[in-house]
């Protein structure tokens, strides 16, 4: 349970940097590259053994971080694109509302424990993360011939979560884990130079301090959110459909009161439902394992 905490700290903390990135107008792309290389370089020094790195791309669980680095950075620019046609609500509704597809697979694939208190957990997770999101009494709008970006996002963010399950149950051993992590963010960061590289040819690429600055402090939570998960997945006693329902709730409700106290911002009733239902899913999909 520690991991999982852990977990959620570090995203709260990521949705702390994100809001003073728009405060400080920091370059998003640019600070989202450079925290790629910070929480390699964080996990490659800090939790990895020995310094011989010849080996990586031999080990079983390689060709899986090459695809997680690559949906890391193309679900990051889809979510910018919904977020320019369609809004920050939508996107922060397709991105939390993917927990769906880990709980599924984790129940059906992976034949994990059901049961009353479970499912309505699940289910009053969904409801929570949906009404926590919106930030308008007419709720969420989207244009027919923009369905598809969100779509994605869901689609892409289920993926991965999926993903990290898959991989650490079949491949990554437990001290690998740090190594593992490591290797999706240098594939996320070599892909997004080749994207900066793009941008200097096209003459669109103006690199600043502040912008540096803003990836090295969402590297190093982003890197322990990623590593904490993983953990939290290895835990005994809870199923993975367990974990990812509490830590995508529980990652809602911190970061909606963090944005109360640190941003002063201000709810509506749907909010402040969805928090109560966040808190009441918590508790029952946690008492489903006990």
């Amino acid at each position: 349970m520690i991991y999982l905490l852990l977990s959620v700290l570090s995203s709260t903390i990521i949705f702390v940097v994100f809001r003073l990135y728009k405060k400080y107008d920091v370059n998003t792309l640019q600070a989202i590259i450079v925290n790629y290389f910070i929480a390699c370089t964080v996990g490659f020094f800090g939790y990895i053994d020995g310094s011989d790195f010849t080996h990586v791309p031999k080990e079983s669980w390689f060709p899986g971080a090459l695809m997680l680095g690559f949906l890391f950075i193309a679900v990051f620019n889809l979510a910018a694109i919904t977020t320019q046609k369609s809004g920050l609500s939508v996107v922060a509704v397709a991105t939390k509302m993917s927990v769906a597809i880990p709980v599924l697979c984790g129940i059906f694939l992976y034949n994990e424990s059901t049961g009353i208190l479970k499912i309505l957990g699940i289910l009053l997770a969904l409801a929570a993360v949906y009404l926590t999101s919106i930030k308008s009494k007419e709720g969420i709008s989207i244009k027919s011939k923009n369905l598809i970006f969100p779509l994605l996002v869901f689609l892409g963010s289920g993926i991965i979560d999926t993903s990290l399950k898959y991989l650490e149950t079949s491949y990554v051993s437990k001290t690998d884990v740090g190594l593992f992590s490591s290797s999706i963010f240098a594939t996320a960061g070599t892909i997004g130079i080749i994207i900066l590289i793009v941008q200097a040819f096209m003459g669109k690429l103006k690199i600043t301090g502040k912008n540096i600055l803003g990836g090295i402090a969402l590297g190093i939570p982003n890197y322990y959110s990623i590593y904490f998960l993983v953990m939290a997945l290895r835990s005994e006693g809870f199923d993975s459909s367990t974990i990812f329902t509490m830590n995508h709730v529980a990652i809602v409700t911190f970061s909606t009161l963090v944005g109360i106290v640190l941003f002063k911002e201000k709810l509506i009733r749907k909010n402040w439902i969805g928090l109560g239902l966040a808190i009441l899913s918590i508790i029952l999909v946690a008492n489903s394992a006990i």
